[in-house]
């Protein structure tokens, strides 16, 4: 029985050491196709840059869009403001006015008495 065991732990260790061995080695590969592989990596990188480019583009235009959208909206406020004030001076001048007027008519008034 030992005997069996002693050659299933050789065995064992025989087909473990085998199947680490090293493959075969491939041969090289020739110098062109790198040169062919650099050229695809030159025109993805210039992809990427030409990409990058774009976005910062994109960007610019977003926050001269939205700086303007914020220009428009203070002149707008401002619009609003003025006209608020123009007509609360328009208000106040007509309630001077009929005041006035009131008095005027109560000094008449007074006046016939």
């Amino acid at each position: 029985m030992n005997k069996l065991l002693a050659a299933l732990i050789a065995g064992l260790f025989a087909a473990g050491v085998f199947a680490q061995a090293a493959a075969p080695v491939a041969p090289a590969a020739p110098a062109a196709p790198a040169v062919a592989a650099a050229k695809p990596a030159a025109d993805a990188k210039a992809d990427a840059k030409k990409a990058k480019a774009e976005k910062a583009a994109a960007a610019k235009a977003a926050k001269a869009e939205k700086a303007a959208a914020a220009k428009a909206a203070k002149a707008e406020k401002a619009a609003a403001a003025k006209k608020a004030k123009e007509e609360k001076a328009a208000a106040a001048k007509a309630a001077k006015e009929e005041k006035a007027a009131a008095a005027a008519a109560a000094k008449k008034e007074s006046a016939k008495k």
